[in-house]
């Protein structure tokens, strides 16, 4: 039984490739993945895509394993294909980005002042319609605190009631408003 640990890296491919030896792989695996990593995390800043390429690499070599040709130490060969696949991600992803540029240069954002306005304008209209619903007192309490932006000291004052009475009024006038406008702001 062989004790893959020992085995130089260029025994490993050569019993890959000429015995399809799943145990090689994985020792070459297991020797070179965490420094694979790390140089791809290094240039990328990314542990997704750096796993991505590191796994995509040793999934290349097994699928080549039969036709791979390794002219040079093993080592500089797994970090000269991992240098060359940095390059290309950096690349794929600068094209992203400036695709995404020259996207949205010529996009021109969303307009919806229209129908905001429409919206605007139905709830100021349904507004109306439930404030002379209001009863009399009630409504006049509301008119001169909301539109006509008097204190409750002037409201209690212009119309000869309490300050306490001005609260109420104001206080019974929003929950009726906000009760039966719900249906539409919700």
């Amino acid at each position: 039984m062989k004790n893959y640990a020992q085995l130089p890296d260029t025994e490993l491919l050569v019993l890959l490739k000429d015995s399809d030896d799943g145990k090689a792989f994985r020792e070459l695996y297991n020797r070179y993945w965490a420094q694979l990593y790390n140089t791809a995390y290094k240039r990328l800043k990314s542990c997704e895509i750096s796993e991505e390429l590191v796994q995509d690499l040793f999934a290349d070599i097994w699928l080549r394993r039969r036709t791979l040709s390794v002219s040079t130490i093993p080592k500089a060969y797994l970090f000269g294909a991992m240098r060359y696949m940095i390059l290309k991600q950096v690349q794929l992803e600068m094209s992203r980005g400036t695709y995404q540029d020259s996207i949205s240069s010529n996009v021109h954002p969303l307009d919806n002042s229209t129908e905001e306005t429409i919206i605007a304008n139905d709830l100021y209209n349904r507004l109306q319609v439930q404030i002379t619903n209001l009863p009399a007192r009630c409504r006049e309490v509301f008119d001169l605190s909301r539109n006509k932006h008097r204190s409750n000291k002037e409201i209690a004052s212009l119309l000869g009631i309490t300050e306490k009475t001005v609260e109420n009024q104001i206080t019974r006038a929003l929950r009726y408003l906000k009760t039966t406008l719900r249906i539409f702001l919700f």
